[in-house]
């Protein structure tokens, strides 16, 4: 407990020092930098504001309640990071949460760790430090990515060092943001994986990519399911005609032109239909191993 009131007292008098107009630290090279930059500060939650660069948007209210539960209980256990403004004036860089939980129980100052930036280290450490969390979704992680790239002029390289990620990591999450929009929704609300994801970019077509998610949905199908539906997705319906025989003259007649690929679509397979001039025929299903059989199986089972 000693240690713990020694730190805390040591917090508020580096305050202090920050509040004092004739010492104000704006560089490393000021005054006192070196006793501030990198310690611990008791800031004024009035004093900060939030960070127009945090990547994160999604904030629920339910586990903000809890990290303010857990904190009335424990307190802070990890400083926000915030970068120094001006006098009394700091902008966030990391914490947003423990910031928004602090403000819930009305508390009236924050253990800080105070950083000296311009906008653009802001935003690179904003990002950087974001895509370290655990709890962020595939695309919150993407667009940071995607935002180092744009803003920061970040090559995959340089990213995969600064965030301790393999280039290919960091390849593969860029390419979920290739997906219809309505994807990226669903993996962002938990409706589908990263796997999933990454199975659906193989096709270029978003009606297409939006066909097999809503399958994924209501079929409630696996990464593995999904990863063989696209492997095994039709040919393009300017090809059908080379699936469908007729026994006697080869001419198909349209009403199964039409249907046909709804069919393959639907199975995730090229339908192979037999027709005779009586009108009667054939449709054939393959498979290709015990696992799409059984995929195949629970969509019949679906339809029932």
């Amino acid at each position: 407990m000693a240690k713990a009131t020694k730190k805390q007292a040591l917090g508020r008098g580096l305050s202090a020092l920050l509040n004092d107009p004739s010492n104000d630290i704006n560089s490393v090279k000021d005054k006192n930098a070196d006793k501030v930059i990198g310690n611990i500060v008791e800031l004024d939650i009035d004093f900060i504001e939030v960070n127009p660069f945090q990547p994160r948007t999604n904030f629920s209210e339910e586990s903000l309640r809890e990290l303010a539960s857990s904190i009335k209980e424990l307190g802070i256990i990890q400083p926000i990071t915030v970068r120094k403004l001006g006098l009394n004036k700091f902008q966030l860089v990391s914490g947003e949460r423990r910031f928004r939980a602090s403000k819930l129980l009305n508390l009236e100052t924050i253990p800080a760790y105070v950083r000296i930036a311009n906008d653009q280290e802001s935003l690179e450490m904003a990002l950087v430090e974001n895509i370290q969390r655990q709890d962020l979704d595939p695309i919150e992680i993407a667009l940071s990515y995607q935002r180092l790239i744009d803003e920061i002029n970040l090559t995959q390289e340089q990213m995969s060092e600064r965030v301790g990620k393999k280039r290919s990591t960091i390849a593969n999450y860029l390419r979920l943001l290739k997906l219809d929009p309505i994807i990226q929704t669903g993996m962002r609300d938990g409706f589908i994986s990263m796997g999933h994801g990454r199975a659906l970019i193989t096709i270029e077509d978003q009606t297409i990519q939006l066909d097999i998610y809503e399958k994924i949905l209501s079929k409630k199908l696996s990464v593995r399911e999904t990863e063989t539906l696209v492997r095994n997705f039709n040919l393009p319906s300017d090809k059908v005609d080379s699936t469908s025989k007729n026994e006697d003259d080869g001419v198909v007649p349209k009403y199964i032109k039409k249907g046909i690929q709804a069919f393959s679509e639907y199975f995730g397979h090229k339908i192979d239909v037999k027709v005779s001039k009586n009108g009667k025929g054939k449709i054939s299903i393959p498979f290709h191993s015990e696992e799409d059989f059984n995929r195949i199986k629970k969509l019949v089972d679906g339809a029932k």
